[in-house]
């Protein structure tokens, strides 16, 4: 009987040794992610819509900014998907402009909703696929009416000429100019992900804007950390490979973000 006992404790100290073992590592290839000595950089997942959430964290973030214990100015990083599903995305593309480039270092990434409401103004015949993502409350924000689903094809490019007529210069040409990828340090940021075993030089668009399983459950070393969106969850989402910041905003009330400093990540959110 003693003997079986120690067999067993011997069984649980190894494992605990295991255990702590991959602690430490999880610990030591998380901290070796580093933006540039001196920066400071802040990333924003999908805000879908929801200027309300966004004005709160960007004023969070300008008073993070007010310490000042960083050089130059901030990098802020947006990881795309503005629009669609909230009802204030028109809203939220002018929050995003009025923004003082003298104050951050600004980067805008595509998120897959731009991108389905980009070809949803060069081609109205995907019309029905953008509704069903969302697209009938940026419609809505810029007061276009949306089809029905199953509109006739006329309906959906009456949709687009008004949707084109009703959107400002600017919002069209910030649409047009956004970026896929932005790197910082150990970081990569990007909409959805990267597909592993390509070279950054070699990913696809698709995969940037869309992928999910392929890197999600993906466990091998990438070279970089990732900071992404797209795929929602109820927290952050950080490990040594990756930093997940969408909290599904439209639906929680939850917009994240994260602030990259040396190797210390301080996550915020509504």
């Amino acid at each position: 009987m003693a003997r079986g006992v120690q067999r067993a404790a011997g069984v649980h100290m190894k494992e605990r040794a295991v255990t702590m073992g991959l602690a430490r590592l999880f610990r030591s290839d998380a901290a070796a992610a580093r933006v540039p000595e001196g920066r400071r950089v802040y990333a924003i997942g999908d805000v879908h819509g929801r200027a309300d959430l966004l004005d709160d964290l960007l004023a969070r973030i300008e008073a993070d900014v007010a310490d000042g214990a960083f050089e130059g100015r901030p990098a802020l990083v947006f990881l795309g998907d503005y629009i669609d599903r909230g009802l204030q995305s028109r809203a939220v593309i002018d929050r995003v402009l009025a923004l003082d480039p003298a104050r951050y270092e600004l980067r805008f990434l595509k998120g897959n909703h731009e991108a389905a409401l980009l070809e949803f103004l060069e081609d109205p015949s995907s019309g029905p696929f953008w509704m069903t993502i969302g697209g009938a409350e940026t419609l809505y924000s810029y007061g276009v009416s949306a089809p029905a689903f199953d509109a006739p094809p006329e309906e959906y490019a009456a949709a687009a000429a008004a949707l084109r007529a009703a959107m400002p210069g600017e919002h069209h040409a910030f649409l047009a100019a956004l970026e896929l990828t932005a790197r910082y340090g150990d970081y990569l940021f990007v909409h959805a992900g990267v597909r592993p075993g390509r070279s950054l030089d070699a990913q696809d668009e698709r995969d940037l804007l869309q992928i999910r399983d392929p890197f999600l459950r993906h466990k091998g070393r990438l070279g970089y950390t990732v900071v992404h969106g797209h795929t929602p969850a109820g927290e952050v989402h950080q490990d040594e490979r990756r930093i997940g910041l969408d909290t599904g905003a439209y639906a929680t009330g939850r917009l994240s973000a994260i602030r990259l400093q040396g190797a210390e990540r301080t996550v915020f959110s509504t």
